[in-house]
């Protein structure tokens, strides 16, 4: 069977040619890591949709990258088959500009880090308090396994020409 990425935009931007891209992505993430049967929802949004949630959620003032918010449950659909429902992230496609000049990457990289990202903590991954730093290796399972996945999807193209 196969996994449900459900994409949603926010209503401040602009319908971009490669969330059908992106979809297959977060896919072809979940089947490289064996996780099947699941069920991602992905919104990208702005600054102020991102804060807001920040805010709401993690009492943290201010935009961030990426989100994600954990579910756990499963639920059997119409046509009887089972889903886990990992949960929702939410990028913001205004900080993923600066995130991909400070990192000195392209925003095609950036766009497929956050969405590795998000997706490793829908399936039980945390970083504590070790962050992805510009020039620093990464020493958690969680970042280690990110730059691995980084590294297998390298030839991904996501945004042409590294344009939203």
């Amino acid at each position: 069977m196969a996994n449900k990425i459900l994409i949603d935009v926010d209503e401040a931007l602009p319908e971009y040619k490669w969330f059908p891209l992106a979809e297959k992505f977060a896919d072809d993430v979940l089947k490289e890591c064996g996780w099947e049967d699941e069920e991602v929802s992905i919104l990208f949004c702005n600054d102020n949709t991102i804060a807001e949630l920040n805010k709401n959620y993690r009492n943290i003032e201010g935009p961030t990258d990426v989100l994600s918010f954990e579910s756990g449950e499963t639920y059997t659909a119409e046509d009887g088959n089972e889903y886990f429902v990992a949960g929702s992230i939410a990028i913001s496609t205004e900080t993923l500009p600066k995130n991909a000049e400070y990192f000195e990457v392209s925003m095609n990289e950036e766009l497929k880090r956050l969405l590795v990202h998000g997706l490793l903590h829908l399936n039980g991954y945390d970083h504590g308090e070790e962050h992805v730093e510009k020039g620093v290796e990464p020493v958690c399972e969680m970042l280690v396994l990110q730059k691995e996945l980084m590294e297998k999807f390298q030839n991904v193209v996501l945004l042409e020409n590294d344009k939203l």
